[in-house]
């Protein structure tokens, strides 16, 4: 049967434990065409293309409704090896190669091309023997198809994290009968000009005839490669159109754009915030985080305000506090109230009263099996001595004032428990946030760093702990730096929010700036804001 489209998904709805992540979506994508699938962090993209890869995350999970069409042929791809025999591959993000084995091997794995032997004839095809000389020549044909000059017997461990990329979609197209290739944000981990090389082979392989959908939140990239672009935004269909037809702020605005609903109430703000009292300043400022690698921001927080760092998932913005603290290395100038911090020694950030919680509440930012007492006063019993008695030469826990502490800190953040000797463990994820933040004020922090301050919580637990937050700020004029993925999050409770993309600050806007510039700037485009982009 012959279709206009090599590829049609309709009615695509997709629940995890009761969530629904996808609504009714549909995709469609003709031979020979760069389809652009794009949408914020949690729009339901990489969940749409794993469906139609028949990743066992979609099985093991009770499927999907809807239905997939193949060149108008309804199918039912329900594992990786069944897209491949419907002529589709897929492009990781994270690398699937070996790194012992050289780019031939990892290009023909399981595909080996063998030669039968006089044993084979007897005993069976496993004793047949590698054909190596057609296996590199397959490899090289493919190689020099995407423009990839290396030799086919190197090996791939210790290569360039670009070319590693390029031997992935070498393998990919090494295979016949491919009739789609999916590039999951295919450059995010590529250098500008190895991006732009990328994007060239892209349009190379489409000129033989294969489609592809191309993942990614970068407009430009779009407008670059892309023929027609789908938009999702949380879990649900928004349009299908052809690139020339727009333009990026119209893309932008049709990822973001979305009724902005204040996740906190109105509170009587009386602050004088003053723009040239900066109370933390960054110049040069880079991080090497894994995934999260800050690349020279210049950035100023001013005294007593709510700042909001935000921006899609890998981008950096993870990446700046946890380099303030000396969790990652970091360099470039940290100045706190005028004075040097020095970012590579862990703790000189803490002993200044810049206080960090953590994104990783579970991993890093709690004792799971200590109580929440424990939890509460711990920091500052290490760091500050607090809660501990002087006898001479010998100290003691304080256990009674340790005891009223955590007592007062439950009722003052409404932590629903027990009592303090309760385990963080056997605690709900808004709850063990709020043990988090008592731990955290209960260093009389000077600046106080949030990252990811809703992450896994309800939504009527996220309003406690954002409301929380801006009565911290209201009534004690603390400054406070929130880091967050959720957008509206950060345009409720902020001052400024400043949005990180590829490691680099491309805007510092306003709560009630639009919609188009806050999609531009975490697309990467530079714009304008609170006070002319000035940091």
């Amino acid at each position: 049967m012959n279709s206009e489209y090599v590829v049609k998904m309709n009615g695509i709805s997709k629940e995890f434990s009761g969530n629904r992540v996808l609504k009714d979506v549909s995709l469609m994508v003709k031979p020979g065409e760069i389809h652009a699938l794009m949408g914020e962090n949690g729009a339901g993209k990489s969940t749409l293309m794993n469906i139609l890869f028949g990743m066992p995350a979609i099985w093991n999970t009770g499927g999907y409704d809807g239905t997939i069409e193949i060149d108008g042929e309804t199918v039912k791809i329900d594992s990786p090896q069944k897209a491949m025999e419907c002529g589709i591959g897929m492009v990781h993000q994270e690398f699937m190669l070996i790194p012992g084995f050289t780019a031939t091997e990892n290009i023909k794995l399981g595909r080996e091309v063998t030669t039968p032997t006089v044993a084979s004839s007897f005993l069976g095809k496993s004793l047949e023997v590698l054909d190596r000389r057609q296996m590199r020549k397959d490899a090289r044909k493919a190689m020099d198809t995407i423009g990839l000059s290396i030799d086919e017997n190197t090996l791939v461990g210790g290569l360039p994290v670009g070319y590693m990329q390029f031997i992935e979609i070498a393998r990919e197209i090494d295979k016949t009968g491919m009739k789609l290739l999916i590039f999951d944000e295919p450059t995010a981990v590529l250098t500008e000009s190895e991006a732009e090389r990328l994007l060239k082979t892209m349009k190379v392989i489409a000129g033989k005839g294969i489609a592809i959908i191309f993942i990614t939140h970068r407009i430009d990239e779009v407008i670059e490669v892309a023929d027609s672009l789908t938009v999702l935004r949380d879990g649900t269909f928004i349009a299908r159109l052809e690139t020339k037809d727009v333009n990026a702020s119209k893309i932008a605005e049709m990822m973001i754009g979305r009724k902005v609903e204040k996740l906190v109430d109105e509170t009587e703000d009386n602050r004088s915030l003053n723009k040239d009292d900066v109370v933390l300043k960054l110049r040069d400022y880079h991080v090497d985080m894994p995934g999260e690698t800050v690349r020279g921001i210049d950035l100023d927080v001013r005294r007593g305000e709510i700042l909001g760092i935000g921006g899609l998932a890998g981008q950096g913005k993870i990446g700046i506090p946890n380099g303030i603290l000396g969790l990652y290395h970091a360099s470039g100038t940290v100045e706190f109230e005028g004075e040097s911090i020095d970012p590579s020694k862990l703790g000189d950030a803490l002993k200044r009263h810049i206080v960090f919680v953590s994104e990783d509440r579970r991993g890093v930012g709690l004792l799971l099996e200590e109580s929440i007492e424990q939890n509460i006063v711990f920091t500052a019993t290490q760091v500050e001595n607090k809660f501990m008695r002087n006898y001479g030469f010998f100290r003691q826990y304080d256990k009674a004032a340790a005891k009223k502490h955590a007592e007062d800190m439950i009722k003052e953040l409404d932590i629903r428990c027990v009592g303090p000797e309760q385990l963080v463990g056997s605690l709900s994820g808004g709850n063990q946030q709020k043990v988090c933040l008592a731990r955290a004020l209960t260093m009389d922090p000077k600046l106080l760093i949030v990252s990811e301050p809703t992450r896994g919580i309800d939504i009527g637990a996220k309003k406690l702990v954002l409301e929380l937050l801006v009565k911290l700020n209201r009534e004690t004029g603390m400054t406070i730096i929130v880091v967050s993925s959720e957008l509206n999050e950060l345009r409720s409770l902020s001052d400024r929010i400043a949005i990180v993309s590829d490691g680099k600050i491309s805007g510092i806007l306003k709560p009630d700036d639009s919609d188009a510039n806050f999609g531009l700037a975490m697309s990467g485009v530079k714009v304008g804001g609170a006070d002319d982009g000035e940091a």
